[in-house]
């Protein structure tokens, strides 16, 4: 799976250091966006891990100042009844980047090889029938053109059970709680054995997992869109040079006048 898990980001990262580094990356980020749209590049990224890893957090730190209509991000809920007779990845299929898009996956089809699995919501011959197909779905991905790139956060249990009772603690987090990633914390080893056999599976050359250390959660975004840029092919885009117009002739017409008869929120602030 690479190099050995490297323990230093448990050191964390002040907010100021972080401000300024995740400020360099979202640039980098607006010229992948500019290159993604220009060149027509399709771009998949899936992110994984367990609960409370922090794949939310690095999917918002990406996407803050770049257009939702290049990022986009999709975390799909549970499949209804007519979803599950379908071949698995159809729904899946159905998100899939057209020419100048990134897609961003919070969770993808991998929930057949950990919380399916782990939680008796799949069968074993469906389990069997997952690591058949999936690493040659991955490859016809790649060999569409389609760039490909598979995370997972990894976060020891000792961090998960601090952010479980932040969430627990805190009512604007609170939502994030399901009772299905309560269960889950009772089976922390099953669902170590099914990521194992999931590496073991789906780690091809054509679409390898990049695993991702997540004790400091800013260490975890920033190392992770660092390595995200780095994956992509070079290709500057120009801005091009933009003079602001004069305004037309109001003739007669006021702003001031037009909106003090109209109805503004209390001003609290």
């Amino acid at each position: 799976m690479g190099k050995k898990r490297d323990s230093s980001a448990k050191k964390g990262i002040s907010r100021k250091k972080y401000g300024k580094e995740l400020g360099e990356l979202e640039i980098g980020l607006c010229k992948l966006q500019a290159w993604v749209k220009s060149s027509g590049a399709r771009v998949v990224v899936v992110f994984e891990g367990r609960d409370t890893a922090g794949k939310g957090g690095v999917i918002k730190a990406i996407t803050g100042r770049v257009s939702p209509r290049v990022f986009r991000s999709v975390a799909l809920p549970a499949p209804n009844d007519r979803e599950r007779s379908q071949f698995y990845f159809q729904r899946y299929s159905a998100h899939l980047p057209s020419a100048g898009e990134v897609i961003l996956f919070d969770r993808s089809w991998y929930n057949r090889a950990g919380v399916e699995k782990v939680m008796g919501f799949c069968s074993d011959e469906e389990y069997e029938e997952f690591f058949r197909v999936c690493p040659e779905w991955e490859k016809a991905l790649v060999r569409s053109g389609i760039i490909l790139l598979k995370y997972f956060l990894v976060v020891g249990p000792e961090q998960q059970k601090e952010r479980f009772e932040e969430r627990i603690n805190d009512p604007r987090k609170f939502w994030k709680l399901s009772p299905l990633d309560v269960k889950a914390r009772s089976h922390w080893y099953d669902y170590s054995r099914a990521y194992d056999r999931m590496f073991e599976e789906t780690d091809t050359e054509e679409a390898p997992w990049y695993l991702v250390e997540s004790s400091c959660q800013k260490t975890a975004r920033l190392n992770c869109i660092r390595h995200l840029l780095s994956m992509m092919p070079e290709g500057d885009v120009e801005s091009p040079d933009v003079v602001l117009p004069e305004l037309e002739d109001p003739e007669g017409f006021s702003d001031q006048d037009s909106l003090s008869k109209r109805t503004f929120i209390p001003d609290r602030y």
